[in-house]
Parts: C-alpha cells; structure tokens; sequence
C-alpha cells in the first residue's frame, strides 16, 4: 500500500482511502485533528469523546484487579484470626514472621517483572480485548488456589500464580485506577477483621471473584484499539473503532489521519517495535524516564501502603483503630487521586509531579525525626502525630505521583513500542518492589529490626535522591499530540524547554 501517492486529490471518505492518501494530504487531516485536540478543554473533550472515557475507565478495572490483591495480603498481616491461623506466638502475641510475608507479598512484583515483558507479545498479536479477557479467566481460577488455602505454602502458591497473570493488567491497563482499589481492600478487611474463623480471610480472597464477573460479560462489548488495529493494517475496523469512541457528531478522520500519520513518522525515525528498540538513540531518553518515574513511586514508599494497617498497629495504636486509619488512609489517597483530574488540567504534569514528590520526601523524614522522640511508647501524641502524617503522606500520593506517573509513563512512550516500553518500567518497577518486599518484613517487624516510623529517614532519603533526578529530566508532556512528543524527542528538547517549544509544522 503506497502512501506516497499524490495522484489522489480529493479527501479520502474511508479508513482505508485514507491509509492510502498522499502523505500532504495525512499531514492536512493530521493539523485539524491536532488543533483540534489543542482546542478542546476537559469538560468538551469529555463530551466529544465520552465512549472513550467509559472504555478506559472499564479497563482499568485490570489495574484494580492488580492493587487489590497485594493490599489486600499486606492488610491480612494485621488480621487476628490470619495471625492465628498462619503465625506463631511471639511475646504474647501471633505474628506472621518475615520469611513467609515476604514469600507472600512476592506475588505481584514477580509478576509484574514476568508478566510485563509477556504480556507485550499477545497484545501485539491478538490485540488489548483479547489479552485483558484471557488474563481475567485465568484470575478466576487463581482467586480458587487463595481462598481454600489453610497453610502457608498453599496461599504461597496461589498468590505467586495469581501474580504472574496480575502482573500483565499494568501493562495492558496503565491507568491511575490502582488508587480506587486498595480502599476496597481495606473496606473489606475491616469488616471482616473482628471475625475469629477462616472466613475473616477467606471472604475477602473471594471479593476477588467481583472483577472477573464484572468485566467478562461486558468485555465482549468493548472495542479495540484503534492504535492497535492502525498497526495491523485494519483501517476500516479502526474506523470503526474510532466512531464507537467519540459522539456521533464527531468526524473521526482527521483522528484517524493523524494515528496514522504519527506511526509513519515514527517509522522514518526508525523508533522500531521490539524490546531492543526501546533502548536505541531514538527511544533511550524516553525509556529512561517512563522507567524512572515508574521506579521512583517505589523508591518513594508506595510498597507501605501494603503494610498501613500493620504500620498504625506497631505504631502503637489498637487493632481497631489500626483498621479504621487504614480505610481513612486510602480514603484519602482516592480523594488526592479526584483531585489529580482537576489538577493535571491547570497546573501540569511536571510541577505536580516535582511538587508532590518534595513534599512526600519531607513527610517521611518528619515522621522519621518524630520516631527518635524519647520514650516514645508512652507518648500517645507522637504516635498520633506519625499516624496522621502518613495520612496526608498518602494523599498528596494520590494527587501527585500516583496518577500522574501513569500519564507521563503513556505520553513519553512512542506510541510504536508503547507497550514494550511499559514492559521495561514495569519490570524495573517490579525488580525494585522484590527488593522492598524482601526488605520491608525485616525492617517493620518487632522480632526484626522493629524500625516503625524510622523507615521515614529510609524512603525520606530515597525519595530526596529521586528529587533531584526528577527536576532535570522529567519534561512536561502536557497539552502535546504524540506526532509533536515525537518531534520533541527526536530534537532532543531539553527539559526546560519542552513546555514553551514551538514545533514547526
């Protein structure tokens, strides 16, 4: 198929037509498509495209689907009848010792560093619809591994096993969603917490079966992605795609023009399609930092999250209380996440993230400093004081690095090995989120390091590092096409200058 060919006049009238039209004539469709997503404010892209807004939101339960299960084992540790049933009595009381939490919690980073570089292959393949459906038949059948497990080395399998398949939803789904589910976790456990049988834990493995029930029969309905479509060489079913997405008064050629039109371009630039591609001259700058800023929601203390409830409990405060702070924590965290909408519209995605990132480095090192106190078990206040910090520690996550991680991740990416390059700053990720979940059971638990809030000065540090390297290379992707992300990259802009650059047209 010649795209080149300027024999052609008039305006195609069909996908294929207009894979076919001359490359003045994709450029013209292209700049009206590009204006026109210049011009289109929140509220209207909302009402242009609100199809598109229902299927993301749909698919991102994937990601939900994946936070829930490590929040939800993380939370377990600081159930009483889970410590009954799978712990040993420490100083009076049952503990889940850090050898296993540590098996336990390697589910999903293991899965993530597996999942995330297959999960790339079949999606190419088959395409997002059928991948994100063979993943969630396959959590139907794990979820049946955790909730009859009565020993340790059977929920050790199912969590690794569910992980795998868990693992490929981050890069099918790469969405801020992650923030709606652990307050589901949460919810759930406090409810359960207080009973003394199996079912305390069991239930809540079980909730896991909602999602598959939820999102299979709905999921025959979605369409795909006309990306996807684009780069198999189905124009017409892009088409297609495409004006399910948008309003019915919406004319989806230009859109289609411009899909089109930013994967020729890329092609000239020899961005590629494999994994080897993604660290060539052409996508290296892009690769780091989709995958530094990916690392960095590790780096900065997001792996805590798993162990709130466990972190209020040794911090001092009562079982009860422990799960009621828990729930208001990621309640919290979800409403940042609200906020983050709103957020990303006015201010940008640079600053929020620079912002949030020396804030939450501050928080840490505060709650750090407030641990060293002096008999600090008798101080009821300090404990306060750490417990109510980490709650805001959480909601400035959830309106800075949490969601707006994902939307760099996705606009830095060239859209050729957008899922590749997802792989890599999944698996980087993951690699990290291993060394915490080993690390993190001997450091919080009381018969090991029994650091509690000292873990402050640990990830306050961390993130601080991480600060620095933000600030000189995390460039504002805000408000670009992906044609003119391309430009920018291949121009080698720097980072200063990406918010203010003129690209020549």
């Amino acid at each position: 198929m010649d795209i080149s060919d300027t024999s052609k006049t008039d305006i195609p009238k069909d996908g294929l037509a207009i894979a076919s039209a001359p490359v003045d004539e994709l450029n013209a469709e292209a700049r009206v498509a590009a204006i026109k997503e210049h011009n289109l404010s929140f509220l209207e892209a909302i009402r242009t495209y609100p199809t598109a807004v229902a299927w993301s939101l749909f698919f991102s339960l994937g990601v939900v689907m994946a936070a829930f299960d490590p929040q939800l084992i993380g939370n377990l540790y600081a159930t009483p009848a889970f410590q009954k049933d799978f712990g040993y009595l420490y100083e009076g009381k049952y503990i889940i010792p850090a050898s296993w939490q540590t098996g336990l919690s390697m589910g999903s980073p293991l899965g993530q560093v597996v999942g995330a570089f297959f999960a790339a292959y079949p999606m190419e393949w088959f395409g997002r619809k059928k991948t994100f459906g063979a993943c969630v038949v396959l959590t139907t059948g794990c979820v049946f591994i955790q909730f009859f497990a009565r020993s340790l080395s059977v929920l050790l399998a199912g969590e690794l096993l569910g992980g795998l398949v868990l693992g490929c939803y981050v890069v099918i789904s790469p969405a801020y969603a992650s923030e709606v589910c652990p307050l589901i976790a949460n919810g759930v456990i406090a409810g359960t917490s207080k009973l003394d049988t199996h079912w305390a834990y069991s239930l809540p493995f079980a909730v896991q079966w909602v999602w598959p029930a939820i999102i299979l029969p709905l999921l025959v309905f979605a369409p795909e992605s006309p990306w996807w479509l684009q780069r198999s060489g189905r124009f017409e079913e892009a088409e297609k795609s495409l004006k399910r997405l948008a309003a019915k008064h919406v004319d989806v050629k230009p859109t289609l023009a411009m899909i089109i039109e930013t994967d020729r371009l890329e092609q000239q630039m020899e961005a590629g399609s494999t994994y080897l591609d993604c660290f060539k001259k052409i996508n290296i700058r892009r690769t780091e930092i989709a995958t530094g800023v990916y690392c960095i929601q590790v780096l900065s203390g997001i792996y805590l999250i798993g162990y709130a409830t466990y972190f209020f409990q040794l911090a001092g405060l009562a079982t009860d209380q422990s799960f009621n702070m828990s729930v208001g924590f990621l309640a919290l965290g979800f409403t940042g996440t609200c906020l983050s909408w709103f957020l990303l519209i006015h201010i940008g995605r640079r600053r929020i993230y620079i912002t949030g990132l020396a804030v939450l480095a501050t928080l840490q090192l505060i709650i750090g400093i407030l641990d060293c106190a002096p008999n600090y078990e008798n101080r009821p206040s300090v404990i306060w004081a750490q417990s109510v910090l980490m709650l805001i520690w959480n909601f400035i996550y959830g309106c800075s690095l949490g969601p707006v991680c994902f939307v760099i991740l996705c606009e830095v990416s060239a859209t050729r090995v957008r899922s590749k390059t997802i792989g890599v700053a999944t698996a980087a990720q993951a690699t990290l989120g291993i060394v915490m979940t080993v690390a993190i059971p001997y450091m919080i638990n009381p018969d090991q390091a029994n650091m509690r809030g000292k873990l402050g000065f640990f990830f306050g540090g961390l993130a601080a590092i991480c600060w620095i390297w933000a600030y000189i290379r995390v460039p504002e992707t805000g408000g670009r096409t992906y044609e003119e992300l391309d430009t920018m990259f291949e121009r080698n802009v720097k980072t200063k200058d990406f918010k203010k650059y003129v690209v020549d047209r």
